[in-house]
């Protein structure tokens, strides 16, 4: 009979039980697809031929319920886990995994951080939707970098890769919410003439919520750019607007 020392036999049993946390996962969520709702997100999601979500597959699991399978079993979760889930042909294990991801962060030392900061940046192919980006980029990327060089983000913003693009100005709501507006108008400028309507709506976004901090900067930086945007872009930016103001802003555009 051979007997392992106590500490090595206890590894052994973590190791054993973190193996098993994946299958647990993929269990609950099986048990929670949904066909008909499958077949909906599909669509909102824009999963056909040529769209941006293309060959996207679903389960049909709504967000609030992933979130209690990522909260049951996020502490157990290892990067082996997170592995799996984040490279699933189905959507909604990439969400999960990313979830997982967000509430494993701010417990984590800033070594542990690091490491989920790089397998996200690793991984961003797979990040492959907007509501995916929307959920972690600032709760990961923007999070890790409120304190440290941000030139990763202007790398990002002007990748090729769509959803690259969209973490780069997306993590900028972490500065935001700080009232440090720097980078996500910097970088609001890169992607100021990108084509995709995606874009589009983030950078808008990003405006609005610098706009609703401190309106003078918002308008500062449109005064030279307005006329140029996008046209949603700029709908999304001036949405907090007096409406007079508003529609007077989107005259001026069409009559450039």
């Amino acid at each position: 009979m051979i007997v392992y020392p106590c500490t090595n036999f206890t590894l052994m049993q973590k190791l054993t039980q973190a193996r098993m946390i994946y299958p647990k996962i993929k269990k609950e969520l099986d048990k929670l697809a949904d066909k008909k709702q499958a077949i909906n997100l599909q669509r909102f999601f824009k999963t056909g031929k040529g769209q941006y979500g293309a060959g996207d597959k679903f389960l049909g699991i709504k967000v609030p319920f992933q979130r209690i399978v990522a909260k049951k079993y996020y502490r157990e979760t290892t990067p082996r886990d997170l592995n799996k889930l984040i490279n699933s042909p189905y959507h909604e294990y990439r969400l999960t995994g990313l979830i997982i991801l967000t509430y494993k962060f701010p417990k984590a030392d800033e070594n542990e951080q690091k490491k989920m900061f790089e397998f996200y940046l690793k991984h961003t192919k797979r990040v492959n939707n907007w509501d995916l980006v929307d959920l972690s980029a600032p709760n990961i990327v923007g999070t890790w970098l409120l304190d440290k060089n941000r030139e990763i983000l202007y790398k990002l913003a002007k990748s090729k890769l769509l959803w690259d693009r969209r973490i780069a100005i997306i993590s900028t709501f972490t500065f935001i919410r700080a009232k440090q507006f720097n980078d996500a108008l910097k970088i609001s400028d890169i992607l100021l003439t990108d084509e995709h309507d995606l874009i589009h709506k983030a950078v808008g976004w990003m405006m609005r919520e610098v706009g609703k901090r401190d309106k003078k900067v918002l308008v500062k930086y449109l005064s030279s750019r307005y006329k140029k945007m996008p046209r949603t872009m700029l709908r999304y930016a001036i949405e907090k607007f007096p409406e007079k103001e508003r529609k007077r802003v989107l005259v001026e555009t069409r009559q450039k």
